[in-house]
């Protein structure tokens, strides 16, 4: 029917021994347990399910990890790095971009344009075709480690 607001229930999952166990907020003495937290919402449902004799289906199941601050705070802090991390990465390709136009300015081989920006020749090329704005990503494979110059 139009109109018609499907009831949800909230999964509260806490860690406890290598497993997740689960607790039902809105229907008190619904506890349910998973290994992984990808399963969280399907013991729950079921568990859900079975209590009140409903379809699995006919509801939406909300999971909400609770962790120790200690948890919280180093899964808050390894979020920020990361995203900071690709701030950083999108300043570093522009920067490497802006690199290999001027260095194809100076009339710089690609070979060579690639050593002195660490990066393949292949991927040289590619940024000067394509206006590629990942640069680092571009080339997973290559190592981050130049040769010593000569004189």
């Amino acid at each position: 029917m139009v109109g018609d607001v499907r009831p949800t229930y909230t999964a509260l999952v806490e860690p406890d021994q290598g497993w997740w166990a689960i607790r039902v907020a809105e229907l008190p003495g619904v506890f349910s347990q998973a290994r992984r937290l990808e399963r969280v919402e399907a013991m729950a449902r079921d568990a859900i399910a079975t209590l009140l004799d409903i379809r699995p289906e006919s509801f939406d199941v909300v999971v909400r990890e609770r962790l120790s601050p200690d948890a919280e705070q180093a899964v808050s802090d390894a979020l920020q790095a990361r995203a900071e991390a690709v701030e950083r990465q999108k300043v570093a390709s522009e920067r490497i971009r802006e690199a290999v136009d001027t260095l194809t300015q100076l009339g710089l081989p690609q070979r060579d344009i690639g050593r002195l920006l660490d990066v393949s020749h292949q991927r040289v090329g590619q940024l000067r075709r394509s206006g590629d704005t990942n640069v680092l990503a571009g080339d997973p494979g290559r190592p981050r480690r130049r040769a010593a110059r000569r004189s």
